[in-house]
């Protein structure tokens, strides 16, 4: 089954019309022209023809004469028309120039461009607030000239609505510029509110224009209808209270809506990303395209998978130099509770070590000295890690392996044993320039960290040790150069000790009683 995208990859800013994180600069120009202009212009039709409506049936006002009837079916239209084109064209082009550089490939903001880019959404607001501002001047002095007793209802409804517009203007020029947005704040650590409106204050323009406004509008037609020259009749106030009413709850969904998408989309990028990090994706990050509250929370998430992403190099690199269970283990202790020392333990060790090497260096370059090094180790480590032992320390040409430390291994010595001949085999196949001596021995061992609090490494102290050591020596000569002690043989479970047979004994160097010696089956006597 083909594996799901997530959300936040295939709509990195909260929504598909915003485009790939990857567009291209003439394409996020082209995309940011259409969707201003579009936006402030249906904006500013929607809120036109909703004071319109407003101010004709919901505000107990004497009805328009024909004189004033005339007037605004032409000054309507023209004026909206006007301020449309005029706001469209003014906000577009103080837009693209103010976000110039993001619309170039390969353009680095300074801090200046940045900030400039993070206000675009107050500067167009504060036009389209100038715009409908100018207009409640115009068509206040129009009542004022032709039908003064309208101008109070026609004043601070066109005041409401350039609340209102300016208000929505801001909300959908901030999402249509998240793309731009997302690029001033590419390599910006969010650990402030970058922008003046946070979470909270959004929520209150939220509820200004969704609930707010609407109210207020119906608390002045309640004052209008209780002054004393008003004729407003029972019917006009349940047609206003129908109306506003009517706007509470189609606008304040709609508004509510928006609210919580500006909301969730980031909580939502933040969520898939912290799935995708959960299934072991390290290579996850979320677009941080909001200044505020939320944008810290993604930029903190960033951080976060900045820091897992180093954490798990150091602690492969850590693994690479102790081995992987040594690194668990140390993991699960805690740094700040490792201690030196060790503890006692019966344990197998294993040491191999190359024979010709120092022949072989000196008739060979450099490359071929160190491929060759390179296929040895490689096929040492495989082996020992398959049977679940440590490389312990490399030692010029020679590798130290334990099999029961750090971690508790059921069958050590069989696992060595294992270890051994499967490493013999594929020596001498793989890595046939140059001979190898191995040596196993089972016993008593120190194992622990060794050194100083500020540098100290894991190892094993103890005569299995030596014994490994000196046998690895005289497995050089040995058939099929292996050699073991017998007592690794028999700690062994009798499926592996039986690819073994007695090979003698001798007296070990630095021993006073010889050690009993063992071969494979399948080595030549």
């Amino acid at each position: 089954m083909p594996r799901r995208t997530p959300p936040a990859r295939r709509s990195p800013f909260g929504s598909r019309i915003l485009g790939p994180r990857d567009q291209a600069p003439r394409r996020l120009r082209v995309r940011i022209q259409l969707l201003l202009t579009l936006m402030l212009v249906s904006t500013n039709l929607i809120g036109a023809l909703v004071v319109f409506v407003i101010n004709t049936w919901a505000i107990p006002s004497p009805p328009p004469t024909e004189r004033m009837v005339v007037a605004l079916a032409i000054a309507i239209p023209t004026y909206v028309g006007v301020a449309a084109v005029v706001g469209a064209i003014w906000g577009t082009t103080m837009s693209l120039r103010a976000l110039r550089w993001a619309t170039q490939p390969d353009v680095d903001p300074d801090r200046t461009q940045r900030m400039r880019a993070l206000r675009v959404p107050f500067h167009l607001t504060a036009i389209q607030f100038a715009i409908w501002m100018v207009g409640t001047v115009l068509f206040t002095a129009l009542t004022v000239a032709l039908q003064s007793s309208r101008t109070v209802g026609t004043a601070l409804t066109v005041g409401i609505g350039a609340v209102v517009v300016a208000g929505i203007s801001y909300l959908l020029t901030e999402f249509s510029l998240r793309p731009i947005a997302a690029r001033a704040l590419s390599d910006v650590r969010v650990t402030h509110r970058l922008r003046g409106v946070g979470v909270g204050p959004r929520m209150a323009i939220f509820w200004t224009l969704g609930t707010g406004a609407p109210v207020v509008g119906l608390l002045i037609t309640g004052i209008l209808a209780l002054t004393p020259h008003s004729d407003a009749t029972l019917h006009q106030l349940a047609v206003v209270t129908i109306i506003v009413c009517g706007a509470v709850l189609i606008f304040g969904f709609l508004l509510t809506d928006l609210n919580a998408r500006a909301v969730v989309a980031p909580l939502l990028s933040v969520r898939d990303a912290m799935r995708a990090v959960e299934a072991g994706d390290l290579d996850t990050d979320v677009v941080v395209y909001d200044g505020t509250e939320l944008g810290q929370l993604q930029s903190g998430f960033n951080d976060m998978v900045a820091g897992l992403q180093e954490r798990e190099q150091i602690r492969d690199l850590f693994g690479r130099h102790v081995g992987q269970e040594v690194a668990a283990a140390a993991a699960a202790i805690g740094a700040g509770e490792i201690e030196l020392g060790g503890e006692t333990r019966v344990c197998s060790v294993l040491f191999v070590d190359l024979v010709g090497s120092t022949t072989y260096a000196t008739e060979h370059g450099p490359t071929e000295v160190v491929g060759v090094l390179n296929r040895f180790f490689g096929v040492v480590v495989d082996e020992v890690d398959r049977h679940h032992g440590l490389v312990n320390k490399f030692i010029g040409d020679a590798v130290l392996a334990i099999f029961g430390a750090p971690v508790e291994h059921p069958d050590h010595a069989a696992a060595a044993l294992s270890a051994a001949r499967s490493m013999a085999a594929r020596l001498a196949a793989e890595v046939p320039e140059v001979g190898a001596g191995i040596g196993i021995a089972t016993g008593q061992v120190v194992a622990g960290n060794v050194g100083h609090e500020q540098r100290f490494e894991y190892t094993v102290i103890g005569d299995a040790v030596n014994s490994a050591a000196r046998l690895t020596d005289l497995a050089k000569d040995a058939p099929g150069g292996v050699l073991a002690a017998w007592a690794s043989v028999e700690a062994a479970d009798p499926a592996e000790a039986a690819h073994w047979r007695p090979h003698g004994e001798v007296v070990l160097r630095g021993r006073s009683a010889p050690t009993r010696l063992a071969v494979q089956v399948d080595a030549p006597a």
